[in-house]
């Protein structure tokens, strides 16, 4: 009973419904695009069907108790940490508009960072909330290790894909967990540093910078460089409020490069205008609003600061994403959570929202306890 009340919960439902969106944009491109030939029905069946091995994950990790997920965090994250390794030989790493981020396996590409956006949160939650380990360190010792250390041996590897949006995601992930136990202090001077870096990484790197000079300016280089930032730009213009229409959109037809992916948030933008993207947002926020909740009336320190680093691994890259094709900020390939197509996100995505379903029910139950051993 208590898992089909969690799975009818508005922490099932918003997710549900995003993911819907995204099968109806993803559908609407397919249509269009058979009409050069495709196969009309290939994508939103294959996005269907991600969706259906996230469901069955979700309700495999909502009958696993979260003390399973934190005896086996240091072992997940050993094992993402191989299959990140695996990206970077040729051979083996799947090469994509020259980045080493997948891993052919039978059926679709698996991106491992998408289970590292997992495994950092289980095992810092474990490391941060480990009395042994914890209880005789300083504030110095605790921010080097774990938090900068985690930090540091996924830059490592990520930046040789090269992946700097994850990179900024994990680290961001890590800093935010390391505040709710730890505090402010080296935090702080840990973000100083890390921009200190960025800025370095986009400055000796000819393509990193030639995306910074487009954020800034992206018409000084329209057909080149500025031609994504434009196109999305153009996309949400033509939207206006109330948008063209499902499937009317022209931008995403003929001109907005990965319409079913990175740029996803304009093309809905476009067929669905202001209201549609507003209601996104929307969505997004009222989601989090129950995940402070579950975090707030978690039992223990690990599922509070479990809840903490689950909730910001789905949230950051939607900020990211949004930011980067509405010209915040620079773009960095990262998706729209439950909305952008493909495999490994949409997978990991709900395998969190199980996992902070879980830490609901553990929260109830140790209530109902305390409540029956009053009486």
């Amino acid at each position: 009973m208590e898992i089909l009340s969690a799975l009818i919960s508005i922490e099932v439902i918003i997710p549900l419904i995003l993911s819907g969106c995204g099968l109806i944009m993803i559908s609407s491109l397919s249509l269009r695009n058979s009409m050069a030939g495709g196969n009309p029905y290939g994508a939103p069946l294959k996005q269907f069907q991600f969706i259906g091995l996230g469901l069955t994950l979700m309700i495999m990790l909502l009958g696993l108790p979260t003390s399973t997920l934190r005896k086996y965090s240091f072992r997940l994250f050993v094992i993402t940490i191989i299959f990140l390794v695996l990206t970077l030989i040729p051979g083996i790493g799947v090469e994509v508009n020259g980045a080493r981020r997948w891993l052919n396996l039978p059926g679709f590409r698996f991106q491992p960072v998408e289970l590292m956006l997992l495994a950092v949160p289980l095992l810092m939650a474990k490391r941060l909330t480990d009395d042994e380990v914890m209880k005789n360190r300083t504030d110095i010792h605790t921010f080097i290790t774990p938090t900068m250390m985690i930090a540091l041996i996924n830059a490592g590897i990520l930046l040789l894909q090269p992946n700097l949006g994850s990179t900024i995601i994990i680290a961001a992930i890590c800093f935010v967990m390391h505040i709710e136990r730890r505090g402010w202090k080296y935090p702080l001077w840990g973000i100083v540093l890390g921009a200190a870096a960025v800025a370095v990484l986009i400055w000796i790197a000819p393509y990193r910078m030639r995306r910074l000079t487009a954020f800034l300016d992206p018409w000084s280089d329209p057909s080149n460089a500025g031609f994504q930032i434009i196109q999305g730009l153009v996309a949400f213009a033509n939207g206006s409020v109330t948008g063209v229409g499902i499937g009317r959109g022209l931008q995403e037809e003929r001109y907005l490069p990965e319409a079913e992916s990175d740029y996803i948030f304009p093309a809905i933008g476009e067929e669905f205008g202001l209201i549609g993207t507003m209601t996104l947002i929307a969505l997004y926020a009222l989601w989090t609003w129950r995940a402070y909740y579950i975090y707030r009336d978690a039992k223990t320190p690990f599922t509070k600061c479990l809840a903490l680093g689950l909730t910001a691994s789905v949230i950051f890259p939607m900020f990211v994403n949004v930011a980067g094709v509405t010209k915040l900020m620079p773009l960095t390939g990262i998706p729209m959570p439950f909305i952008s197509a493909g495999g490994s996100a949409m997978i990991f995505m709900w395998a969190k929202v199980g996992i902070l379903l879980r830490i609901k029910m553990e929260s109830k139950f140790e209530t109902v306890k305390k409540v029956k051993k009053k009486q």
